[in-house]
């Protein structure tokens, strides 16, 4: 069973599980920044590691596998975290797109209120013809990303021409790239903030009271 880190208030009225990217762990500096202005808004941040991510704390240089073989780890978070009310998951890049693999069964189930995607790995940088977004088209939880407009996994221009779910929105995040961080004279810091509180604002309507 995975560890699981805690941001944010423990009687919040929604509750948002976050795995980290593919080559940061689930407390960088990112996770950490992201989580504590989420906690902010008045949500709560249950953060999991996947186990080539909890192996390297150990000394193993394990590299990332393939999405597909993460499917049954993000189910097992959210098992270790129980039954929650208004529970949504997510994650940064490849903790993202393995979220939304599992969140159409999830959400039949009744276990989660939706998807929030950090930062989507629509295609390695370079690569637009190496597409990760088939399961997306069909979607059927509500979702969020929140996308930098210059992000090289997927920019505002390659992704308008996507065919995606209804269900499915998103939030430009104005010249940031696969971190958020845009050039100057706009600041990281503010899109992280904008980030946060469009995230908070989109779970706060979709939760149930």
């Amino acid at each position: 069973m995975p560890d699981l880190l805690f941001t944010g208030p423990e009687e919040a009225r929604l509750t948002l599980m976050l795995a980290h990217g593919a080559g940061a762990p689930m407390d960088s500096g990112w996770m950490n920044a992201m989580a504590e202005r989420l906690a902010g808004h008045g949500i709560r941040v249950a953060r999991f590691e996947f186990g080539y991510m909890a192996a390297r704390r150990s000394g193993q240089r394990k590299p990332p596998p393939r999405a597909e073989t993460l499917l049954g780890e993000y189910r097992g978070a959210v098992e270790t975290l129980g039954p929650t009310k208004n529970l949504f998951i997510g994650g940064k890049s490849l903790g993202g797109r393995v979220a939304s693999m599992v969140a159409d069964g999830l959400f039949a189930e009744g276990k989660i209120a939706g998807l929030v995607c950090l930062g989507y790995p629509f295609h390695p940088p370079a690569k637009p013809e190496q597409l990760r977004a088939a399961h997306l088209k069909h979607l059927s939880a509500p979702t969020l990303i929140c996308q930098g407009t210059r992000d090289p996994f997927g920019t505002r221009e390659e992704v308008s021409a996507y065919e995606l779910s209804p269900r499915i929105g998103i939030d430009w995040l104005e010249d940031g790239d696969h971190e958020f961080k845009p050039r100057k004279p706009l600041t990281l810091d503010g899109n992280l903030d904008t980030a946060a509180a469009a995230v908070a604002s989109w779970m706060q309507k979709i939760g149930v009271d």
